[in-house]
């Protein structure tokens, strides 16, 4: 009679075997195109579904227009919404000064365009026990309702730069038969991170200024990135001194399930089977990130990207399949003593 933990052997092996089978298929090689894709080469890339870059495409105005005077000028006083952690990593798995480990997300403070990029611009964003990073992951730029009204005037912290940025990609919109569910400003330095996660979206992210550093993993490589789940605080400040706290949200807060590994670029912290890919995006290029594609991200200067979020395809197989290779049970908790009555995916919550 086999045991639980025979069973669990055999979950672990058999999405062992799908990993090795899918990197013997594929390898890892991603396509480089030298011009935008029609609506039916991208299709045929959707259903791939592996990254591309892309090269030469059709340039948003923001490419050649968003030095930071011009970003100050138009943006002038008006406040935007900016992540502020001790550490360069908003929404990641942090560990408190008694040992627990929570998912923080960042603490949000509202500033002007020039106090922000003047706080990077000096160093200080490194050189502080505060790391400044634009990426409020919230449609900042253009929301799903704007598509669903139809109204120009949806407002948008960003409102004063939307004559630089299309609303859409139409190659994308019409291969996918549907408006993005998001677009946003992602603005930070070398200081920031993205930790590991993946997404529900077929993700079009193009670098306006800088350069992006993507460390990538296929969905068949979810069962190595020991997701836990993990109780939810907020980075606040202190009444007393304005320092950066973490605060445990209420045990109604579901727990969020996220990947416990920090680094995957460090040496050690994936199994042998796991096979990264590493694409630089630099100015003016575009990369095509797959829905379920879990990916790690870093700028090594100061750079501004757009990224355009569509949502996946929801029938078929497509989504029972990204679960499923995710893990054949539940997770555990990612601190001894917690109990995981309920959880929510984060990464699926986020960009809602």
């Amino acid at each position: 009679m086999s045991t639980i933990s025979d069973n669990r052997a055999d979950r672990t092996s058999l999405l062992r075997w799908i990993s090795d089978e899918y990197h013997d298929l594929n390898g890892t090689h991603h396509d480089v195109l030298k011009a935008s894709p029609s609506p039916l080469e991208f299709s045929r890339l959707v259903h791939i579904s592996r990254p591309v870059l892309m090269k030469n495409c059709e340039a948003p105005d923001a490419l050649s227009r968003w030095s930071d005077s011009y970003l100050i000028d138009k943006m002038g006083d008006a406040g935007i919404s900016v992540a502020v952690t001790p550490n360069g990593r908003a929404d990641a798995v942090t560990v408190d000064a008694n040992g627990q480990q929570y998912f923080a997300e960042p603490y949000v403070q509202t500033m002007s365009m020039s106090n922000f990029l003047a706080t990077l611009s000096s160093g200080k964003s490194r050189s502080r026990d505060e790391i400044y990073y634009l990426q409020s992951q919230n449609g900042n730029m253009y929301r799903s309702s704007y598509f669903d009204l139809h109204a120009e005037n949806e407002p948008s912290e960003f409102e004063a730069l939307r004559e630089d940025v299309p609303s859409e990609i139409s190659w994308c919109s019409e291969a996918l038969d549907r408006p993005p569910d998001a677009v946003n400003l992602w603005i930070g330095d070398g200081a920031s991170v993205t930790s590991i996660h993946s997404d529900p979206y077929e993700n079009i992210y193009t670098v306006v200024r800088g350069a992006k550093h993507f460390t990538l993993l296929p969905p068949t490589a979810g069962w190595c990135l020991k997701e836990r789940v993990y109780p939810h605080a907020t980075y606040m400040r202190s009444p007393g001194t304005n320092a950066l706290i973490l605060k445990p949200s209420s045990s109604e807060v579901p727990g969020v399930r996220w990947s416990s590994v920090k680094d995957p670029t460090v040496p050690g912290s994936l199994p042998p089977e796991a096979h990264p890919i590493h694409i630089t995006v630099n100015a003016g290029e575009t990369l095509y990130l797959p829905a379920g594609w879990w990916h790690f991200v870093r700028q090594s200067e100061i750079t501004i990207a757009l990224n355009y979020w569509y949502d996946m395809e929801s029938r078929g197989t497509a989504w029972v399949w990204l679960n499923m290779l995710r893990g054949l049970e539940p997770p555990p908790p990612g601190n001894d003593e917690d109990y995981v009555a309920e959880q929510s995916d984060k990464h699926f919550e986020l960009y809602q």
